[in-house]
């Protein structure tokens, strides 16, 4: 791992509108899975590959983020004179994750517009972008992968899911040509959102990315694309044509990946990931095999 990537940029300034009304007065990226925010999940994922130093670029009503991360000193006292060392040690967790600052932006123009606005903090260097809807699960790491291609290649990693055509619509797609590595293809062409009918194919761009710095300059002089917003895919499609920034290439994930962005899928991570844990998967599972079997 480079010790010259160091940054992430996690954009947070979406309304998340679809979780409405929840999301009126609190950002969705504080949602609550299971028992810490997502937002926090994304965070520690940066620091597990590495990258100590987080730019959240967030909006208006977003002061529940920073607050999160911050020290709650009454909280800290009133847990320690309890006694509760416990639940304090998962209080401070997210207090001393990483060193974490913030940037607004401003107007909500994109994706794109959102990864710009991390110029000044990121400068002339490789950094990765984490997008929050996306939870990669610990047990699979993924960032440590795209950095370890980004250092090889010297080139933009994008990281690709092959996805049911049915759903590619929802989706970056990218056109690709295999490589001499299985998990990593050469991304040659990008398309937002197409049709079924018009997918140049089933690999779908998922939240994840190691870009070079290049991308600044690019997006600077992006006209908005679809839905009226600064794409960053029609800045990654520039840079998969330009062999001297080392074009762009795709890390194939084919692990666990739970989309926190969707209320089903929401639902399903909280439920996946319960099961899945020591404290309460054994109360869980079983109480899920005997309700599932009163269902129609």
């Amino acid at each position: 791992m480079a010790s010259h990537i160091t940054k992430a940029v996690i954009p947070a300034a979406g309304l998340g509108t679809r979780f409405l009304p929840a999301t009126k007065a609190m950002p969705k990226e504080m949602l609550p899975v299971v028992d810490k925010p997502a937002i926090q999940y994304v965070v520690e994922e940066a620091v597990n590959a590495g990258l100590h130093d987080v730019l959240m670029v967030t909006g208006r009503n977003k002061n529940a983020l920073e607050n999160h991360f911050d020290r709650v000193a009454e909280l800290e006292a009133t847990l320690e004179a309890k006694g509760d060392l416990a639940k304090l040690e998962r209080v401070n967790e997210s207090t001393g994750l990483a060193d974490i600052h913030y940037v607004r932006q401003g107007d909500p123009k994109g994706l794109g517009h959102a990864v710009l606005r991390a110029e000044m903090h990121v400068g002339d260097e490789p950094f990765a972008v984490l997008l929050g809807d996306d939870l990669i699960d610990e047990r699979d790491p993924l960032l440590d992968r795209m950095i370890e291609e980004q250092l090889k290649r010297n080139a933009t990693i994008v990281a690709l899911l092959e996805v049911d055509p049915s759903q590619i619509h929802l989706y970056g797609v990218a056109t690709v040509e295999e490589t001499d590595e299985e998990d990593v293809v050469r991304v040659t062409g990008l398309v937002e959102k197409p049709s079924r009918e018009n997918a140049p194919s089933n690999y779908a761009i998922i939240g994840r990315y190691v870009l070079r710095p290049e991308v600044f300059e690019i997006l600077e002089r992006t006209e908005p694309g679809k839905g009226g917003e600064i794409q960053l895919t029609d800045a990654l499609q520039e840079m998969a044509g330009d062999e001297s920034i080392g074009g762009v290439y795709g890390v194939v994930f084919r692990g666990r990946r739970y989309d926190t962005g969707d209320k089903i899928d929401y639902i399903k991570a909280i439920v996946q990931l319960a099961s899945e844990r020591d404290d309460l998967g054994p109360e869980l599972k079983p109480w899920l095999k005997d309700f599932v079997e009163t269902i129609d």
